[in-house]
């Protein structure tokens, strides 16, 4: 379920899930919308909130690549800390740790590529979470 905010906040929530908000998802750190998704790759853009970061985690079943589009990305991979501004770009191999934090005042929006042979959120192993979500 997407939350809706109040009319004043309109625009922000145009930014963070964008004109096809009936298809985001609401996360603690911000949202996401899947632009695509097909046997091959999935696209998602995502949305990170001033403050916010995801979980520290990895995948065994995809790759992912990350394209900055506006703010600016603090990409952590396998404990490493990489700063990403727009039109940059980082690829995640498969069973890389990493995560995304925005530590800047406005959204961080990215686009998320997909690769592999399974796209499931349950192929998320959660290894920090600021929410409680962690794998225990």
């Amino acid at each position: 379920m997407v939350s809706r905010l109040s009319a004043d906040d309109e625009r922000d929530e145009s930014l963070v899930l964008g004109d096809d908000a009936g298809s985001g998802e609401r996360r603690p750190w911000g949202a996401y919308v899947v632009l695509d998704d097909g046997p091959f790759a999935k696209v998602k853009r995502i949305t990170v909130e001033p403050g916010r970061r995801l979980s520290y985690q990895r995948h065994h079943r995809r790759a992912e690549h990350w394209f900055v589009v506006a703010g600016v990305a603090h990409v952590t991979l396998d404990g490493v800390v990489h700063e990403l501004l727009p039109g940059q770009a980082v690829d995640i191999p498969v069973g890389t740790a990493h995560r995304v934090e925005n530590q800047g005042n406005g959204v961080l929006v990215f686009i998320e590529v997909q690769q592999g042979d399974y796209f499931g959120e349950d192929d998320i192993v959660r290894l920090e979470d600021d929410y409680g979500r962690a794998d225990h």
